[in-house]
Formats: structure tokens, C-alpha cells, sequence
């Protein structure tokens, strides 16, 4: 695909999206949502492990309000089902584990797109800014789903109310995040993270996503039926008998995703 708003690579496993609008901090328009979609879907049909991140100084600034025209007659609605809805559930769908390398500012629904994947490893000069109620709008594009989950309530209800951005070392304490990397070591940590998923047990992660993302929605015997049937996937596998050889010889063990 010839894309005109991100660029997508793909290399040792390891596929990478990068928003590329830099002179609008990566903003969303309808193209970029549909190509975010369109690499997702494409990259995890052959990729271990797929990393979003942002050219330039940001990661994503939110939606970009300069190409909707006329803002009153802006159909919200129409918008979010229409365009977000679909590249979110190919980003929370992807059935191999993402990474969100948040390089800059993570805006509006720039901070929700980073929140939607498995993980978020962010720069130090990063910040994550629910920015919606400076525009008299309300949090969208999962927010108000992601944010209470991994903050609380009391935190995540304070970060829309207020709109207040929350540093990366902040948020990481806070457990929004996975990890915040000083900026010089930021490229380094997160190829190295993405290289250690392109390398390990392909079948075991995806049970993990699916399991954990269910988990909110279960019983506790629900859950510990989805565990039992995703274990038993596991216990199939390649990747498995590997794991317990390579225990048994005291080695590294060389998983093959299968």
C-alpha cells in the first residue's frame, strides 16, 4: 500500500508504523485513521510484534480539527464509529503484542491510540494529555475506558476533568504506562523490547492479550475457563516443548512464534 500519512516497515519480525505528519504533531485525519488500520491489519499477518510511534517532536496531537471545515456541522458520531472504531479494534485486536513508543506529546485521542496497545514505552520528555474538555468535548477514542482501568478512578476522572497533562515518569508511577526512558536511551529500549516479543513465545502472548482483556468483563469461573482453554493452546505448541528443554538444559531457549 502506498501510504501518504505513515510510513510501515517490517524487519526481523518487527513491523513499524510511524505516524508521519510531523508538521501538524502527527495529527489524525481520516487518512491517517485509515491507514493506521490498514498496517495493522497487514503487519499482523506476518510480524511478531508490531511498534506504533511518531515522526518529528510528537507522538500524536489528537484529531486535527484544521480538516474538519466547519466544526458545527462536524457529525461526532458518524466520525468515531465510522473511523475510529475500526482502527482501534485493529490495534486492540491485533492477535500479535504492540507497542507504543511514545516519542513526544500524546494528546486528546493521540493519548488514547497509545493507551489502546499492550504496552506504552514512553520518552521522559513525553506527556500523556487528555486534552478534549479545553474544546468543550469530552474524552473518546477508548479513553474513558483505558484510563480508569490502568489509573483508577479518582486519577482518571482528574486527568479529563482538569486537563491537565500527566509527564511520563508521572504516569508511569501511576501505572498508565509501562515504562519512561530517558530520551537518549528511548530508541534503543524500545527496539530492544520489540525485539525480545519479535523473539518469544508467539501462541503464549496472544492468550495473555486475549485472557487480559477479558478479564474486566468475566466471572471468575468465566476467567478461569478462558485460562484452562488458552493454556491448553499453549501446551500444543512448539514453542512450549522448546521452553521446557531449553529449562531442562539450563540454555536460552529458541522459540519460533508457533
Amino acid at each position: 500500500m502506498d501510504y501518504q500519512t505513515i510510513t510501515c516497515t517490517e524487519e526481523g519480525g518487527i513491523g513499524i508504523v510511524t505516524l508521519n505528519r510531523p508538521e501538524v504533531m502527527n495529527a489524525l485525519n481520516s487518512v491517517m485513521r485509515t491507514e493506521i488500520r490498514a498496517a495493522f491489519e497487514a503487519l499482523a499477518q506476518t510480524a511478531r510484534v508490531i511498534v506504533l510511534t511518531g515522526a518529528g517532536r510528537a507522538f500524536c496531537s489528537g484529531q486535527d480539527l484544521a480538516s474538519v471545515g466547519d466544526p458545527s456541522k462536524l457529525d461526532f458520531e458518524g466520525v468515531l464509529k465510522g473511523e475510529y472504531e475500526p482502527m482501534l479494534a485493529a490495534i486492540t485486536g491485533c492477535p500479535v503484542p504492540t507497542i507504543a513508543a511514545v516519542n513526544g506529546a500524546a494528546a486528546g485521542a493521540g493519548a488514547n491510540l497509545a493507551l489502546g496497545c499492550d504496552v506504552v514505552i514512553a520518552s521522559e520528555s513525553a506527556v500523556f494529555l487528555q486534552a478534549f474538555t479545553r474544546i468543550g468535548l469530552m474524552p473518546d477514542a477508548g479513553g474513558t475506558h483505558w484510563l480508569p482501568r490502568q489509573v483508577g478512578f479518582a486519577r482518571a476522572m482528574g486527568a479529563m476533568l482538569f486537563a491537565e497533562g500527566v509527564p511520563a515518569r508521572k504516569a508511569a508511577d501511576w501505572g498508565m504506562i509501562w515504562e519512561a526512558v530517558p530520551e537518549p536511551q528511548f530508541e534503543a529500549v524500545w527496539r530492544a523490547r520489540a525485539a525480545q516479543l519479535a523473539s518469544g513465545p508467539g501462541v503464549a502472548y496472544r492468550g495473555i492479550k486475549q485472557a487480559l482483556r477479558a478479564a474486566s468483563d468475566l466471572s471468575l469461573d468465566e476467567q478461569l475457563a478462558l485460562e484452562a482453554r488458552l493454556q491448553g493452546e499453549c501446551g500444543r505448541t512448539a514453542d512450549f516443548l522448546e521452553g521446557v528443554a531449553a529449562f531442562l538444559q539450563k540454555r536460552a531457549p529458541a522459540f519460533k512464534g508457533r
